[in-house]
């Protein structure tokens, strides 16, 4: 019998399929979490103004890239698009997508294995995610993923994307005020 859905249960800090198993997401430290908020307030404040999608913060999404599996991958902050998820969809729909974030927000912890980022990110790719932003906070840079390629942001540089017209994230910043305890 083959396996359509990998299902897992929740959990706290909740689990991703990676890598072909079960992964469960570091429980993030303050560092972490600052950054992750900061992200967020960026986000909400553009979504509020523009109202072409939702957000959320560790929200667990249902992915299956073709020919493959369905999976659960949750990222740090995600955007997803009424485009690729209509505003007006049942609001089960919104609860668990059965879909991949428009833009995923990966926020690299110092435990995290660069294999199972990448294989994250390539997953949410072939599963209709426009971009994968992987931000590196020991690093300060910003890593894009999306159809064009990969392109690295360093303090300096700001980070746009067509998948969320008009939002912006200044590199320098960001991990300046992540500095700011």
């Amino acid at each position: 019998m083959a396996v359509d859905e990998i299902v897992l249960p929740e959990t706290k800090p909740e689990t991703e399929w990676v890598r072909g198993r079960a992964l469960q997401k570091v429980s993030p430290t303050y560092s972490h979490s600052h950054l992750q908020s900061l992200l967020l307030l960026s986000v909400v404040r553009w979504v509020d103004q523009t109202q072409l999608g939702r957000f959320g913060v560790e929200w667990r999404f249902r992915v299956t890239p073709p020919g493959e599996v369905t999976r659960p991958l949750v990222p740090d902050v995600s955007y997803l698009s009424f485009q690729t998820l209509a505003a007006d969809a049942p609001p089960a729909a919104f609860e668990v997508p059965l879909a991949a974030p428009t833009l995923a927000f990966e926020i690299l912890s110092p435990d995290d294995k660069w294999c199972d980022v990448d294989h994250k990110t390539k997953t949410y790719l072939r599963s209709g995610a426009s971009a994968v932003v992987i931000v590196d906070p020991r690093r300060k840079r910003i890593i894009v993923h999306d159809a064009n390629g990969t392109s690295e942001l360093q303090p300096g540089d700001t980070f746009a994307h067509d998948a969320m017209p008009g939002f912006t994230i200044d590199v320098a910043a960001l991990f300046e005020r992540a500095a700011r305890r």
